[in-house]
């Protein structure tokens, strides 16, 4: 797949989360229907944050480093967007548990540092 087809696929569907999200954010109501909402919640902001990420880190890669091929920067962003997304939306469930302190969440920075580590030497 070319890169113009992959980072234009990655746009629609980035538009497409967004909208999903504000939809749920503006139309449902957590306290009415709990396990809906919450569940639709937190699968659309997945894909918000892994879309904007992985666009938002593709293009700070190309600007910073033109030599790599983009193939391999393309793959390295949505690697670290999914990553990272997942511990936005870990923190954000931890929260509303009220279970996130500094420490919880410093520890959940830390082993997805340790991830990327781990899968950065692998590559």
């Amino acid at each position: 797949m070319s890169s113009k087809k992959y980072i234009s696929g990655l746009f629609i569907a980035g538009v497409i989360s967004w909208a999903a999200w504000l939809m749920v954010v503006i139309k449902l109501n957590p306290f009415e229907s709990t396990s809906l909402a919450l569940a639709l919640f937190f699968v659309s902001l997945f894909f918000v944050l892994l879309c904007t990420f992985t666009l938002g880190g593709f293009y700070i890669r190309r600007y910073m480093d033109r030599g790599e091929l983009q193939r391999y920067q393309m793959a390295t962003s949505l690697r670290q967007a999914i990553l990272l997304s997942l511990c936005v939306n870990t923190c954000l469930f931890l929260l509303m548990l009220g279970l996130l302190s500094w420490w919880s969440g410093l520890l959940l920075v830390i082993l997805i540092t340790l991830a990327e580590f781990y899968m950065t030497k692998i590559d």
